[in-house]
């Protein structure tokens, strides 16, 4: 059967129902249409059996759904409709949602009713919500209305607004004016739910020193107390603000303003900058016992012979600076009398690789590329050369380019079902990538397989990176809760504690040394390094901007005219100048943002 997958963008829901379709062996196009004349292309070219929108925008035409059958799945209960269901539920104080696959009608939303599923809700931020408990229904009730369809018996049910279980209805935009913050009124727990009701895009709206911000990732301060609205702490890269009864921790803002402009999404004390001079550095403690609640992204736990570096960063972003405190946790828990240690990553990503706001935000964007880069080349090198313990890296979220290869520099790699990897740079205008994976990469999955992964751009299940050596097992949920995050969390303790108390350790620990000392003299990590930085070197400062291109509209998420991929090679059929095609090849470079390229420099310096 041939399924197309309409969507605004290629986003992570949209690549999880795509691998999901693959494994299933549907023959599968992508299309990020943003116009109906794109769909129109789409459907025309694929000509497929099924339509299904997974994230769609844009309205579909009726000439569209009145010939095909169009499957949209949308985040919310049976009968809600409206473009911001996930916000009002986290506002509303929903303890139930879910998401419903309905069939595309003139009235958006309001179509038959082809499946449902339902999750309980947690307190989390709409993006954090959205990748997790969001995207796994989304996924269960996806493909059960696909094998509905494929029957061709099931009839799917109209919607019914006088039957009891459908609890959901018709809600609006919610309007700024609805969550606006009053900081001499609203209490801790207030802000933080509108904070997390509007995160994403554009964030929530306010003011600090008369300056209007989109405030993202808040979270709860525990200890400190100030004058309702004042700044009254900060710590890497957050500020904390004094609410009636507590305080609040706001991780990123981004200025008002298009992002095309300049104004993109960075941590609150980047954009703040000089504002905070009188405000205090507040620190908290690496190793700690015993949970408090505050703002940290990273920290470390022992506990029977195994020690925890768990890592949260924003997006999965990891900066020059978030990659040297990670480097160093890592150090700290190398000298630590522990046999096992576990790289614990967040629950909405594991990792992104490097941060490619700050870089585009930089003074000198070649050169903070290049300072980052080498930081989390030094991270890698700190866990491949950790020849006293054993390494477990637990992917709970997703990961990408850096991202995914940043965990197989661990010995075991444990990766949650249902999440996606996406092991390759070159989508950002032709990036090498670096962090060792030409050493890393080969070694589980072959030297061809290693090629293939980092050529072909596409997103893979960790069902076959498991099929292909890539990582060593999956962890598998309950059937009745897709998203577990404290389930998975036990279950890595389980398997580290085993390991860590197994007969065979010391014999384990001796191989992997051994291992270590061959591969060294075969070809020592030194020089893999410096073969891949000399492509990072080109990428760059070199001639070509592809790299400068792609991350500037990356970044500034600029409009994406509608695009056709295919499953086999995800190329991009497109003729308009500003598309991804113009930025990854070089003699059809795109001109929309052009780079002035800085001066090379040598490969090692700055290290």
């Amino acid at each position: 059967m041939k399924i197309l997958l309409l969507s605004s963008a290629y986003n992570s829901l949209t690549q999880l129902a795509h691998v999901w379709l693959k494994s299933s062996h549907y023959e599968v196009a992508v299309a990020t249409a943003t116009t109906a004349e794109t769909m129109r292309q789409a459907v025309m070219q694929f000509q497929p059996d099924l339509i299904l929108c997974p994230m769609l925008a844009q309205v579909i035409p009726r000439d569209i759904w009145e010939n095909h059958t169009c499957i949209i799945i949308h985040p919310g209960i049976a009968g809600d409709r409206g473009p911001n269901s996930l916000d009002w539920a986290i506002l509303n104080e929903e303890k139930e949602w879910g998401v419903i696959a309905v069939q595309a009608e003139e009235h958006v939303d309001s179509g038959a009713l082809w499946a449902s599923y339902r999750f309980p809700m947690r307190e989390g931020s709409k993006s954090s919500l959205y990748r997790d408990e969001v995207a796994q229904a989304a996924m269960q009730s996806m493909m059960v209305a696909v094998h509905r369809f494929e029957t061709g018996l099931f009839v799917p049910a109209p919607l019914d607004y006088s039957r009891p279980e459908v609890r959901g209805r018709y809600r609006p935009a919610v309007k700024p004016a609805q969550r606006q913050i009053d900081w001499q009124n609203d209490r801790v727990a207030d802000i933080i739910k509108k904070i997390r009701s509007a995160d994403g895009q554009p964030g929530l709206l306010d003011e600090i020193g008369g300056e209007p911000f989109y405030l993202h990732g808040a979270h709860e301060e525990g200890t400190l107390i100030g004058i309702p609205g004042d700044i009254i702490a900060k710590r890497h890269g957050a500020i904390c603000r004094a609410a009636v009864d507590g305080a609040v921790w706001i991780s990123h803002l981004r200025p008002k303003g298009r992002q095309a402009d300049g104004f993109i999404k960075l941590p609150a004390t980047d954009v703040l900058g000089s504002l905070l001079d009188n405000v205090p550095e507040v620190p908290v403690p690496l190793h700690y016992s015993l949970p408090t609640r505050t703002y940290r992204d990273i920290w470390y736990e022992e506990r029977n012979d195994v020690g925890y570096v768990n890592f949260r960063f924003y997006n999965g972003a990891m900066g020059t600076e978030h990659c040297q405190r990670l480097n160093e946790a890592v150090n700290y828990a190398k000298s630590r009398p522990t046999k096992v240690i576990v790289l614990s990553g967040g629950r909405d990503f594991f990792s992104n690789g490097i941060h490619l706001n700050l870089i585009e935000a930089a003074a000198d964007p070649a050169e903070e590329s290049w300072q980052n880069i080498n930081a989390m080349d030094d991270l890698v090198l700190s866990i491949l050369t950790a020849t006293d313990h054993y390494v477990i890296a637990a992917l709970y979220g997703s990961a990408g380019a850096g991202g995914v290869m940043l965990p197989l520099a661990a010995d075991r790699v444990f990766a949650r079902e249902g999440i996606v990897l996406n092991p390759h740079y070159k989508g950002m205008g032709g990036l090498y990538g670096s962090e060792y994976w030409t050493y890393s990469l080969p070694k589980r999955v072959g030297q061809e397989l290693a090629l293939q992964l980092t050529e072909q751009c596409l997103p893979i299940s960790v069902e076959y990176a498991k099929s292909i050596g890539m990582i060593d097992d999956i962890i598998i949920q309950d059937g009745c809760c897709p998203s577990n995050f404290t389930g998975f969390q036990e279950q890595i303790v389980r398997i580290a504690e085993k390991l860590a108390h197994a007969e065979n350790y010391a014999a384990l620990l001796e191989q992997k040394r051994q291992v270590r000392e061959a591969d060294e003299k075969i070809k020592p990590l030194e020089q893999y390094r410096m073969e891949e930085l000399e492509e990072m070197n080109q990428n760059f400062w070199g001639e070509d901007p592809a790299y400068h291109i792609a991350r500037s509209a990356f970044v500034r998420k600029l409009p994406r005219p509608g695009n056709v991929q295919c499953s086999a090679t995800l190329k991009l059929v497109c003729g308009n100048a500003q598309c991804e095609d113009a930025v990854q090849n070089s003699r059809n470079r795109c001109a929309f943002s052009p780079v002035a390229m800085p001066q090379r420099r040598a490969v090692g310096a700055g290290r």
